[in-house]
């Protein structure tokens, strides 16, 4: 499908705000007030120009069709992608026919459409310092059993950490605070594991993090303990399993196996962020392969992850699968057209076989938080002090994650539902359901709850 028959609604559009002040902002410069010479080109272009505080208006310029996501350019001095005026140009061409009408180019556009065009069209060249790891895998080799020895040195020592926290007891690990496995969590970073690393420091918040935490410290100390035998023992585990614990410890890996070309539905798209790192997940459904994907991308903190892709709308793409049993996570390669209207939504479960779900990719990968699950004509209902997804069919019904019942998107699925069924596609865990997008129940656009 060509980018003529693409019409991007104002919900997908807001999507790709980074933050609420260029939601918010964005959401101003909608109109046709303050823009000038627009236009939009077939393949994919779209440009104009937005009067600002100065004499001279801003140059706003946005690639659809770019490989990677939407690519925006503008002459603003904000640091934000994308800023406010490419938000308000994608929201006028929304809202607007005629708006934004179709045209060449001016020479400012042009010469930056093509020059983003040219260079994403391009292999990157390998610097030389990674041709020469490349060219000498003698070396790679010896490189990784370095690491592999560090890392089994770090998880033998975290094992000697856990005997002595059992050993004297849960109560140490309240009085000793937070600081002891702070320290511990340093070593497995030292020992080059920040998987290990990860679930140390989760650890040490769980101590008097509310009603019932030794239970929950001594079901993660089981599950750390698992995973350090896992990486002890991982020449005895099947192939599968062995690269998934490879994974859960903090290995990289690289994207296996054949590419598969498909219709990809953009399930949904939300960023966690920490001091240093913003995380980046973008689920996908194809429409032909029946599979769902997982990509992830980062960022330093403060700078927004690419790619960036609307939920609701499919792409043309290849997607290559990383190894491991169970896992879901992809790399997304080729494109063959821009990211278009869905006119579909996936197969909905019920909240039993859900569950299900989740206890067959456990099997699989036991570290497993949440499994990508849609569920079919559910309706949200209070629960005490909490929320469930009832299924309108039975008698059934998956409780809301604690953290789902606090934001804001909860509201949003309460109006689209107004009592009766939907479909919503979330994460179904051991901590219950986070939804991250839902559809009314016949026709209707995806509706992002995250």
């Amino acid at each position: 499908m060509t980018e003529q028959g693409v019409r991007w609604t104002a919900e997908q559009v807001l999507a790709l705000a980074p933050d609420a002040a260029s939601h918010k902002a964005g959401s101003e410069l909608g109109a046709a007030g303050p823009w000038s010479e627009t236009g939009s080109s077939d393949e994919g272009a779209v440009w104009g120009l937005c009067k600002g505080s100065g004499s001279s208006p801003y140059r706003t310029v946005v690639d659809l069709a770019d490989p990677g996501g939407p690519a925006y350019k503008c002459s603003c001095p904000s640091r934000k992608f994308p800023c406010k005026h490419a938000l308000g140009l994608l929201l006028l061409r929304a809202a607007e026919d005629g708006a934004v009408p179709r045209g060449p180019a001016p020479d400012w556009a042009e010469q930056w459409i093509k020059g983003r065009r040219q260079q994403t069209g391009k292999e990157q060249p390998v610097s030389g310092a990674d041709s020469t790891r490349t060219a000498d895998p003698e070396a790679a080799r010896r490189r990784a059993e370095r690491r592999a020895e560090r890392i089994t040195a770090g998880a033998t020592e975290l094992e000697q950490r856990l005997a002595d926290l059992l050993r004297d007891g849960l109560a140490t690990a309240d009085r000793d605070g937070y600081g002891t496995w702070d320290e511990t969590a340093a070593r497995m970073v030292d020992a080059q594991a920040p998987g290990l690393a990860a679930r140390v420091r989760e650890l040490g918040a769980l101590p008097s993090s509310g009603p019932g935490w030794p239970v929950r410290l001594v079901e993660e100390c089981a599950l750390l303990h698992l995973l350090d035998q896992g990486w002890l023992r991982r020449e005895r585990l099947p192939d599968g399993l062995a690269a998934t614990v490879r994974t859960r410890v903090g290995l990289p890996g690289s994207p296996e196996g054949p590419p598969v070309r498909d219709h990809w539905l953009v399930l949904a798209q939300y960023d966690t962020s920490d001091a240093r790192l913003t995380t980046r997940r973008i689920w996908l459904y194809g429409a032909h392969s029946g599979r769902t994907v997982l990509l992830l991308s980062y960022g330093a903190a403060g700078r927004t992850p690419e790619p960036t892709l609307p939920v609701g709308l499919t792409l043309e793409a290849e997607v290559s699968a990383y190894p491991g049993a169970g896992q879901l996570r992809g790399a997304l390669g080729e494109q063959f057209a821009p990211p278009g209207p869905a006119g579909m939504r996936p197969p909905g479960v019920t909240t039993p076989e859900a569950v299900a779900r989740y206890g067959r990719a456990l099997r699989e990968d036991p570290w497993l938080e949440s499994v990508p699950v849609t569920l079919g004509r559910v309706i949200p209902t209070p629960a005490e002090d909490s929320w469930q997804l009832a299924d309108a069919d039975g008698d059934t019904a998956l409780p809301l994650t604690r953290t789902a019942g606090a934001r804001p998107g909860l509201w949003r699925l309460v109006a689209l539902s107004g009592g009766a069924p939907v479909t919503v596609f979330g994460e179904c865990g051991h901590r219950g359901f986070t939804p991250l997008t839902a559809w009314p129940e016949g026709a209707g656009e995806a509706v992002p709850l995250c």
